[in-house]
């Protein structure tokens, strides 16, 4: 199974991650994410950040996992790498808990800017065992 796909869109990026669990399908949204801001296969990272996002549900998650994971690029000079653990918590309080790894985002060329994740066509579903987490980029 492909971790994401690219797919049409007419004026931003959208893409579909997929994993056999729901926190594959956002380590792979994060992935796609970077992926089109620099070349991510073969990234090193250096360092580990805890973060936690907490929202009213599975698309506010996702939403508040890669703006949280933009943030630090653009505030601290963070490239993501990748997640080296994620738990999503959906009873009560819907929330995520993840380690990213990073490294210092001066080393990579940066091929597109994303300005911003939207809502515009977010969707998270479960199909055949599979979960596949729709998600549109400005860019």
């Amino acid at each position: 199974m492909e971790p994401y796909i690219y797919l049409d869109h007419t004026a931003d990026v959208k893409f579909a991650a997929y994993g056999k669990t729901l926190e594959e399908g956002f380590a792979n949204a994060l992935f796609a994410m970077v992926n089109l801001m620099t070349e991510a296969e073969g990234m090193i990272p250096t360092i580990k950040k805890r973060i936690l996002v907490s929202g009213p549900d599975k698309e506010a998650l996702l939403y508040r996992f890669l703006e949280e994971a933009l943030f630090i690029y653009e505030t601290e000079g963070f490239m993501p790498c990748g997640v080296e653990e994620i738990r999503i918590v959906l009873n009560g309080k819907p929330s995520l808990e993840a380690t990213l790894v990073l490294d210092d985002a001066r080393k990579y060329e940066i091929r597109d800017y994303i300005k911003a994740v939207t809502y515009n066509e977010m969707e998270i579903k479960e199909e055949g065992g599979k979960w596949i987490l729709n998600v549109v980029l400005d860019v």
